[in-house]
């Protein structure tokens, strides 16, 4: 994961790939296939979860790292709590809840849930207290307690305290006046008890932890230890500043974390972005879901708060402190270059580099000269996929642009450089998802700004959301009209392009353009979606077009002859498609599954899965592109795109799958998927029910070849060899 990650990015696991997906599971009935042949989804995303923890516990990793991926595993088991566990309590309280995709009642899966999850948060309270920050102490870093410093250090502090943290705090009473105040999804806070010394009467008094201060506050001092005391922690020791003539009993950490899943009826609502904006603003009241407690609070204090926040036993998390592990993102700004990874510079593909004495390529140009496929972080989305744009943003010759925007940056020069060809007189069509999770907010101010530039902004389609990477441009050559595309894996955003793995794929093919001029008339306008030529596009045709070619493989197979399946995704659930691999794999085609996050798939049923692998690998990039691979006895049919394997990608968004036909991509990718099966190379292993296990060292205890190093590698020496040339 990119070591100066920010917060809002760290979509290490649900953001992008695992929310909203509560369909019936679908077994069809087969003879051929046993019962209850998948993994519990729930669980293989805790698992998933637990993978980046390994990461955090690995003292071969440096320092800061390991407390990046502690953080990494906090946030990402927040979003879980707070898209999948309260789905799945609404649809308890409703009465719409089904069972799981392995028949176990939605009850049943809350306390599976309740109980892995409960073990993983003591297992992650563990891996910061004994190995990550004595690890970092040993390094130079220490978090400390107050009890550990000395007078001057605590009168510096104190003063610190009250010029940059008192006037901001903002304690609340509870008493029969004073009713028991809101908190706040995901905050940190204080419950404290005083005693009140003229009345003698106990009282309780909520204190919020402030989330713009930094988390740990930086001890003054000349050694070359840097020493950092949590802010909840200082607060504490200065209560008496706040409660004046008032005895503090005691004070305890707690956190709340809420339903933030945003629910729209879009058939009903007349305006979508009106309906959301009004959604985002619900959704900081959702109901609770999940507390957290500090493991020393008296239960006094914590009877209160399960009485008044109305939680039960089960969503009571009691914890080593200290609680809202997300805090170690903030020790990402200290200057130490040598506790992180070695840096890694994106290189530009060799196809967009500059030739001669130019200092900007010309990326039309090249795409005409040759299909180019482009593999984010290790070559740059500015030097492509952003110079693209802006090159057409600038072009006299280029008629129209069209783009879908799915996750957007808040100062993205993508979107500016459409704003900048709409100022320029050309037809702009900005396809833009409100409905990105996380990101709505973010995309509703973009989209206003769009609109106001002259864009024709679409906002989705009703019952579907926008998730294909597409980018159109139309220009005029010698009189006619020649199609520009590019299909990728990831979203438009140049910071998450810089920490998320990615393909993309650039062509000046005719029939790409056809395919992609079609689908935008779909997208922006009413027109039925028909087959297309190179793309593969869902909800209507990406499933069976898959399936078609599986089972085209099995054929391959019966027949006697090799044949081979590969396929890189997010996420390996839909049932449809899990059984077309069950029953290629039954009649001897290779399966080989690269999977980050969940993954519904069994390699362990005899005579159904023995010839399907699955391996996952997790890093400092989030691996996230698409690749689908059939051998196809010798004529390769090659797919990358957007959609992962889920009912939700496959039925309910709008997702496109580009086939690649170069023969040097071909070998690029299959190049790719070599290392990452390769059993020299580190990734998890999934085996017997559904337990994944790590190889990072070889029998002699030697570190394993890291993927994403060795392809940074290999990219840069391709860099090399044509500069030689």
């Amino acid at each position: 994961m990119y070591p100066m990650i920010d917060p809002a990015l760290a979509d290490a696991g649900l953001g992008d790939a695992e929310d909203d997906d509560f369909d019936d599971a679908v077994e069809a009935p087969d003879s051929q296939l046993p019962d209850h042949r998948y993994l519990d989804r729930e669980l293989s995303w805790l698992a998933f979860n637990q993978r980046v923890l390994e990461l955090a516990e690995d003292p071969s990793l440096p320092e800061l790292e390991r407390a990046n991926f502690l953080a990494i595993f906090a946030s990402n088991l927040d979003e879980f709590f707070m898209v999948r566990v309260a789905g799945l309590k609404r649809r308890i309280m409703t009465g719409l809840a089904v069972p799981t995709n392995i028949g176990r009642s939605p009850v049943d899966a809350l306390a599976d849930i309740s109980r892995e999850a409960h073990a993983l948060q003591l297992r992650h309270a563990d891996a910061w207290t004994k190995l990550v920050r004595p690890a970092l102490a040993d390094s130079g870093i220490e978090i400390t307690e107050w009890s550990d410093l000395t007078d001057d250090e605590r009168s510096a502090l104190s003063d610190y305290f009250g010029a940059q943290v008192f006037p901001v705090l903002m304690p609340l009473a509870v008493d029969p006046a004073h009713p028991f105040p809101y908190i706040s999804g995901l905050s940190l806070n204080l419950a404290i008890r005083i005693r009140n010394a003229r009345t003698g009467r106990q009282e309780f008094a909520r204190l919020k932890v402030p989330p713009m201060l930094p988390r740990f506050v930086e001890v003054p001092s000349t050694g070359e230890i840097k020493r950092f005391l949590r802010l909840e922690e200082l607060i504490a020791n200065h209560l008496g500043d706040l409660f004046p003539g008032m005895e503090v009993l005691d004070h305890h950490a707690f956190r709340l974390t809420r339903n933030e899943d945003v629910e729209i009826e879009e058939d009903e609502s007349e305006n979508l972005i009106q309906a959301l904006e009004a959604e985002l603003l619900r959704r900081r009241f959702g109901p609770p879901i999940r507390l957290e407690i500090t493991d020393d609070m008296d239960e006094v204090t914590m009877d209160l708060l399960v009485r008044e926040l109305d939680i039960t036993d089960q969503e009571v998390y009691r914890l080593p402190g200290p609680l809202d592990l997300r805090g170690l993102f903030d020790l990402s700004r200290i200057d130490r270059p040598d506790l992180r990874y070695p840096p890694h510079l994106p290189t530009t593909a060799v196809a967009f580099q500059p030739t001669g004495s130019n200092t900007r390529a010309d990326i039309f140009k090249a795409i005409r000269k040759s299909d180019v496929l482009v593999h984010h972080p290790y070559e740059s989305f500015t030097t492509s996929v952003q110079a693209f744009l802006e090159q057409a943003a600038r072009d006299p010759h280029v008629l129209a642009i069209k783009q879908t925007l799915y996750r957007t940056s808040g100062d993205s020069p993508v979107v500016q450089a459409l704003i900048d060809a709409a100022e320029a007189g050309k037809q702009v069509l900005a396809l833009v998802e409100v409905k990105a999770r996380f990101d709505e907010a973010n995309n509703i101010v973009w989209a206003r700004k769009l609109e106001k530039a002259g864009v024709h902004v679409v906002y989705g389609l009703v019952g579907l959301k926008t998730h294909c990477k597409l980018a159109l441009v139309i220009r005029e050559e010698e009189g006619k009209l020649q199609h520009y595309s590019h299909v990728g894996t990831g979203n438009y955003n140049p910071k998450t392009s810089r920490i998320y793995e990615d393909f993309g794929l650039f062509t000046a093919d005719a029939q790409v353009g056809k395919d992609l001029t079609r689908l935008f008339n779909e997208l922006s306008g009413y027109a039925i979606e028909k087959k297309f030529k190179r793309l593969l596009v869902a909800p209507l045709h990406l499933r069976k077009g898959l399936v078609r070619l599986i089972d085209a493989e099995r054929r391959i197979a019966e027949s006697g002859k090799p044949a081979h399946i590969r396929i890189k995704v997010n996420s390996m659930v839909d049932e449809e498609i899990i059984d077309a691999l069950y029953r290629a794999s039954a009649a001897g085609v290779k399966v080989d599954v690269w999977v980050r996050g969940i993954c519904s798939l069994r390699p362990d049923l005899d005579g159904i899965s023995d010839n399907i692998t699955v391996r996952s690998i997790l890093g400092r990039y989030l691996e996230h592109s698409r690749i689908f691979t059939f051998e196809n006895d010798g004529d390769p049919q090659v797919y990358i795109g957007s959609a992962d394997m889920m009912h939700r990608n496959l039925d309910r968004r709008v997702e496109a799958l580009v086939r690649v036909t170069d023969p040097a991509h071909l070998k690029e990718l299959t190049a790719f998927f070599d290392l990452a099966m390769d059993d020299r190379t580190s990734s998890w292993h999934l085996g017997r029910d559904g337990v994944w296990e790590r190889h990072a060292v070889d029998a002699d205890g030697k570190p394993l070849t890291d993927l994403q190093d060795k392809t940074m590698g290999m990219i840069q020496r391709r860099r090399r060899a044509r500069a030689v040339r």
